[in-house]
């Protein structure tokens, strides 16, 4: 039972992506990406303000650590993936956003002291195989003489600057519960997104934004975090962990059904490149804690 847990939360970020696309049509990047927030914060406000209030004296020296973190993981993180929707896939997407927790890995090593293992060189390199292979479109000459589309640039941005948020919060541990730091996280990243917000062409919420507003803003960033976390206490980190590497399988079904996106042999075999990099290199890194634990 408590395995639909992760398994729900994936596949509402599966949908993320999914969300970007449509929305990219219908409001201005910069709009959804502030309302996200606005609405998210104005829904967890009544829960969580008095217990920001009672501990504002503990909060207040951590403040530039977690406006940082609102910078990486709630400004540039989600407003790339919506600039990045127009020149690219939601397959695309939820493939490169899948390379987050290896490039966690190699970060945690400046960042957290941490060593690598000649499995995660092999993944890193079996991955980046596979991502080359997908954004080529299987035709090598063709990525060398054009590169890579703009969409999947700022991807591939957005991916390591996810990581590198993920990396911080486990190196800044700040005396707070995982909702407070969400919460002042959140409101910083409204303040951050307003300038981009008010510069918006198409900021009304229409019939046809109000769904993919509410999606994001209520699935994408509160019920998903909540259940990842329920996940993570009722099974551990690394059960739950397992489950982003559905994100892509999960995505790609989706996006041909309600995108019509074609998934060709490229996306096939360069997917499976990756997400089998990620895996076992994730993999060593359970059998390395496990041993270290018993020892």
């Amino acid at each position: 039972m408590f395995y639909l847990l992760p398994l729900l939360t994936v596949s509402i970020w599966a949908g993320n992506a999914i969300v970007n696309k449509l929305s990219f049509s219908v409001i201005d990047p910069g709009a959804i990406a502030f309302y996200r927030w606005f609405f998210a914060m104005l829904v967890l406000t009544p829960f969580l303000a008095k217990s920001i209030w009672q501990h504002r004296k503990t909060i207040k020296p951590y403040l530039p650590k977690l406006a940082f973190l609102s910078l990486l993981g709630m400004v540039l993180n989600q407003s790339l993936g919506y600039f990045a929707a127009a020149t690219t896939t939601a397959t695309n997407m939820a493939l490169i956003i899948s390379l987050v927790p290896l490039i966690s890995m190699f970060l945690s090593v400046p960042l957290l002291s941490q060593r690598l293992s000649p499995l995660a060189i092999v993944g890193a390199i079996l991955s980046l195989g596979g991502l080359v292979l997908m954004l080529s479109h299987g035709n090598l000459h063709q990525l060398a003489a054009q590169g890579i589309t703009q969409g999947d640039g700022l991807l591939l941005i957005a991916a390591f600057v996810y990581a590198l948020y993920c990396v911080l919060l486990k190196r800044w541990q700040m005396p707070l519960t995982n909702w407070q730091s969400v919460y002042v996280q959140g409101v910083l990243a409204v303040i951050m997104l307003f300038p981009m917000f008010v510069s918006s062409e198409r900021m009304a919420i229409t019939a046809e934004a109000f769904p993919l507003v509410m999606y994001a803003a209520m699935l994408g960033s509160l019920i998903a975090p909540w259940c990842w976390l329920l996940g993570i206490q009722r099974l551990g980190a690394d059960r739950t962990a397992m489950f982003m590497n559905l994100m892509p399988v999960i995505t790609a079904l989706i996006a041909s059904v309600v995108l019509n996106e074609q998934l060709e042999s490229y996306h096939y075999i360069g997917g499976v490149m990756v997400l089998s990099g990620v895996a076992l290199a994730q993999k060593k890194v359970k059998a390395r804690q496990q041993k270290m634990a018993t020892a």
